[in-house]
C-alpha cells in the first residue's frame, strides 16, 4: 500500500476530541455497535501517566525460516520501510505473533521513527533495549522486553497491510488511542461518530460521579434512565 493510498482521517479536532477519552469509553462505544475485539489484549505501557493518539502504520513480522531470512532481513526490509515511511501523527503497530522471546524493535529505529514524526509505536512482541527507548520519553505499548534480535524469531514481511496485533485486526489509517489501560483501536471509518458519542457518554459518567459522590445510589444514573434524563439536562445546561 503506497502511504498516499492510506486514509488520514485524524484533523486536529478529531484529535483533540480522542486526547480527552479514556480507552474504556471508547471501548464500551465499540461494543455496542457490535464491535467487539478492538482493545488490544495484554500489553502495557512503557511509561506512566502518557497518552497515545495517532494513525496506524503497520508492520508484519511472520515466523523466522532460515532459509528465507537473508531474502527478508536484507536491504531495505519491511521493518527498515516503514520507518522511513511513517509521518507527523503516526503510529507504528507491530504484529509479532504474540511473541515475547525475541525483539522487535530497539532504541536506533524507535528514535528514528520518532525522529521522522511517529507519535508511538505498539507492539505485541517484546522490546529490545528498554530502557533506551523509555528515554526517549514516548508513548510505547509492548508485551515483553527481550535481549535478542528479531532475527532468533521473526522475519520482517510486509508493511502498510492489515495485519493482526494484539488479537486485534488493524489496517493501516485506523486510529489508535492508548492510556494508562491499554491501546484500542478505532476503524477509520467510524472513528469521529465514536469520539462524539464517547464524549457523550463521559459527560453523563460526570454527572452519575457528582450524584453518587453526593450520597445517591447509581441506580437509574449508572446507566442514565429517562426518570433521571430531565436533571441531567438541567444538570448539563448548568455546565454549559
Amino acid at each position: 500500500m503506497n502511504s498516499i493510498d492510506i486514509p488520514n482521517v485524524l484533523t486536529v479536532e478529531l484529535r483533540n476530541k480522542l486526547s480527552s477519552l479514556a480507552v474504556a469509553t471508547i471501548t464500551h462505544q465499540l461494543q455496542g455497535r457490535g464491535i467487539q475485539n478492538a482493545y488490544m489484549n495484554g500489553l502495557r505501557p512503557l511509561l506512566p501517566g502518557q497518552r497515545l493518539v495517532g494513525r496506524a502504520r503497520t508492520l508484519r513480522y511472520v515466523a523466522l525460516r532460515e532459509d528465507r531470512l537473508p531474502e527478508f532481513s536484507a536491504g531495505q526490509n519491511a521493518q527498515r520501510s516503514i520507518v522511513e515511511a511513517v509521518n507527523d501523527g503516526d503510529v507504528i503497530v507491530i504484529e509479532a505473533r504474540d511473541l515475547p522471546d525475541a525483539g522487535t524493535v530497539g532504541d536506533i529505529y524507535a528514535m528514528r521513527a520518532y525522529h521522522l514524526g511517529a507519535v508511538g509505536i505498539i507492539t505485541d512482541g517484546a522490546l529490545r533495549d528498554t530502557e533506551a527507548i523509555a528515554e526517549l520519553g514516548r508513548p510505547v505499548y509492548h508485551r515483553a522486553s527481550h535481549g535478542a534480535t528479531w532475527g532468533r524469531r521473526h522475519m520482517p514481511f510486509s508493511y502498510d497491510e492489515p495485519i493482526t496485533c494484539a488479537g486485534v485486526f488493524v489496517e493501516p489509517g485506523d486510529i489508535i488511542v492508548g492510556d494508562v489501560d491499554g491501546a484500542v483501536v478505532i476503524p477509520h471509518a467510524i472513528a469521529e461518530e465514536i469520539a462524539t458519542a464517547a464524549q457523550e457518554q463521559e459527560h453523563r459518567e460526570t454527572f452519575a460521579i457528582e450524584r453518587v459522590r453526593a450520597g445517591e445510589s447509581p441506580r437509574g444514573l449508572f446507566p442514565l434512565s429517562e426518570e433521571r434524563r430531565l436533571d441531567y439536562e438541567a444538570w448539563s445546561q448548568q455546565q454549559r
